[in-house]
């Protein structure tokens, strides 16, 4: 067998051992072995390096100790969410941990006889919007990038796997599916804040960021709502559900200039998120141009 296929399966095997071993676990239990890990061994990571110029470019005026707070707080948070993830398939994590705040908008959203669609970011434990929808009686498409690794991706699909809707591949033909979708009343769920070189370059944190505007595009064109949430994680066990009232969006009849100021507002909702909460977003993805 290959090299690289036996690095696979290696690391198919780990990653299933450490799935099972987490579910033996108490969901706190968990959860905090999980973030005490990721704290002891996250800063240390070459990614690292990439939230430190992050939090840089976002927060010039904190100074180096502080970014290097909110960038092992970021860890402790993201390891959390690996040690929620294998608790999630049985649906009693998010009925016992998490609070909801704006329900009645994605309550108007399932009952308005109309597609819709909603945005979050990776914030606290975006896992959690999905299992939220399930709860509400709303099914929700969305986009997703499957693992590399089979194994990997199996656990993926496993814990998700309460969650109904279809799980759309990026690119054209996800584009094209989830179009559809929204004709037909359907509704779609997307997390719109990192990089996509394929978008166009708008305002986040005082610098351009290439985002993706096929959400704009979507509600643009279909005259459908957006409608924002979030996930904040309130205490270590403890998570809150905030969703807000849709999009008040524009409608010059210039399509182009229509979808740049829907994500200029949208990016304008995630900055204010993140600097809300500087600990529970993924600092550690390419948000950024390296030039910037």
């Amino acid at each position: 067998m290959a090299k690289a296929a036996w690095r696979t399966k290696l690391e198919g095997a780990l990653a299933v051992g450490v799935y099972k071993g987490l579910r033996l676990l108490p969901v706190d239990r968990s959860s905090d072995f999980m973030a005490w890990l990721f704290r002891l061994i996250g800063p240390r990571l070459g990614v690292s390096r990439v939230g430190r110029r992050n939090l840089a470019l976002a927060f010039p005026e904190k100074s180096e100790a502080e970014r290097e707070r909110i960038l092992r707080a970021m860890w402790d948070n993201l390891g959390r969410v690996a040690g929620e993830f294998p608790h999630l398939e049985d649906g009693t994590f998010y009925a016992e941990h998490c609070d909801v705040v704006g329900a009645e908008h994605i309550r108007h959203l399932r009952d308005d006889g109309i597609g819709g669609l909603t945005f979050s970011a990776h914030l606290g434990n975006w896992e959690m919007a999905n299992l939220f929808a399930h709860a509400e009686g709303l099914e929700m498409h969305r986009f997703y990038r499957a693992a590399n690794n089979p194994a990997v991706e199996e656990l993926y699909r496993r814990a998700r796997g309460g969650a109904p809707g279809e799980v759309l591949p990026k690119g054209a033909a996800g584009a094209r599916r989830a179009f559809a979708l929204l004709r037909k009343g359907g509704h779609l769920g997307m997390l719109v804040d990192q990089k996509l070189n394929e978008g166009i370059p708008v305002p986040f944190f005082g610098r351009d960021a290439m985002t993706t505007t096929s959400i704009a595009q979507f509600a643009l064109r279909l005259k459908l709502p957006i409608v924002p949430g979030r996930v904040i994680r309130t205490a270590p066990h403890r998570l809150r559900v905030e969703i807000f009232p849709p999009l008040d969006l524009p409608d010059t009849g210039d399509l182009d200039a229509d979808v740049r100021e829907t994500m200029v507002r949208i990016n304008a909702i995630i900055e204010g998120w993140v600097r809300e909460y500087p600990e529970q977003w993924l600092w550690v993805h390419k948000r950024w141009p390296r030039e910037g």
